[in-house]
C-alpha cells in the first residue's frame, strides 16, 4: 500500500511555489511543499502543519487538484496535491534549499521530483490560471 503524501499547490495570482529539496533521496530535485500525515490528521490539517514548520507560512487550503501514484526505489507513494494559497507569512527555508514562484505554464521546465512532473503538466494545460480556478469554486460556495 502506497504511502500518502500531501503536497501544496500554492498558488499567488499567476505563480505556483516550487521548493527544492535539501538532502534525501531526491535532494537537488524541485517539488510542491508537503509532507506526510500524522496519525488523526486530516490531509488539510497536514498541508497547513507541513507548511508551517517547512516554510513559515500561512496558507488556506482548497480542493484537490490531482493524485499521482509513484514509485522509487525507497518507497510506493500516492502524492496528493491540494490548491492552496498564501495567507500570511514570509518564506524561511526550514528544510529545503531553495524556492521559486513559478507560472504555472513553466514547471515542467524544472528538474522536478517524478511524482511531480505528472501535476505539473497537467497544470500547464490548463486553460486558465490555477489562481482563477480557485477564485471561481470559492465564490460557487
Amino acid at each position: 500500500m502506497p504511502l500518502p503524501v500531501i503536497a501544496a499547490i500554492i498558488v499567488k495570482k499567476e505563480q505556483i511555489l516550487l521548493c527544492q529539496r535539501k538532502e534525501g533521496a531526491l535532494a537537488g530535485k524541485w517539488e510542491f511543499p508537503g509532507g506526510k500525515l500524522e496519525d488523526g490528521e486530516t490531509p488539510e490539517e497536514c498541508l497547513v502543519r507541513e507548511i508551517r514548520e517547512e516554510l513559515d507560512l500561512e496558507i488556506r487550503v482548497n480542493q484537490i487538484y490531482k493524485a499521482v501514484h509513484t514509485h522509487y526505489d525507497h518507497g510506493d507513494f500516492l502524492i496528493v496535491g491540494y490548491l492552496a494559497e498564501p495567507l500570511s507569512g514570509k518564506i524561511k527555508l526550514r528544510v529545503h534549499a531553495d524556492y521559486a514562484w513559478v507560472d504555472y505554464h513553466r514547471l515542467i521546465e524544472y528538474d522536478l521530483a517524478e511524482a511531480n512532473i505528472p501535476i505539473a503538466a497537467s497544470l500547464k494545460k490548463e486553460p486558465q490560471s490555477p489562481w482563477s480556478r480557485m477564485r471561481a469554486d470559492s465564490r460557487a460556495d
